[in-house]
């Protein structure tokens, strides 16, 4: 199977941005340990909650539709 040569570039693209933002990531956290650290912990619970919303709106969304409304 052959890639298309924008699929090729997308690719290089994720890699290029995958590889910048784990260099960043490393370059501070060498010379900022203990607030990368902490900046680091603070997303990942950012991302829980926003997990944790995202499934209760999904469900209160699915007892909305038509058919599953009490009588």
């Amino acid at each position: 199977m052959t890639m298309s040569a924008r699929m090729r570039i997308k690719s290089c693209g994720l890699l290029a941005l995958l590889f910048l933002s784990s260099a960043t990531m490393l370059w501070l956290f060498w010379h900022h340990p203990l607030a990368t650290g902490i900046a680091t912990i603070a997303v990942l619970g950012g991302f829980g909650v926003l997990i944790r919303l995202a499934r209760a709106m999904d469900t209160e969304l699915a007892d909305l539709e038509p058919g599953k409304q009490g009588a």
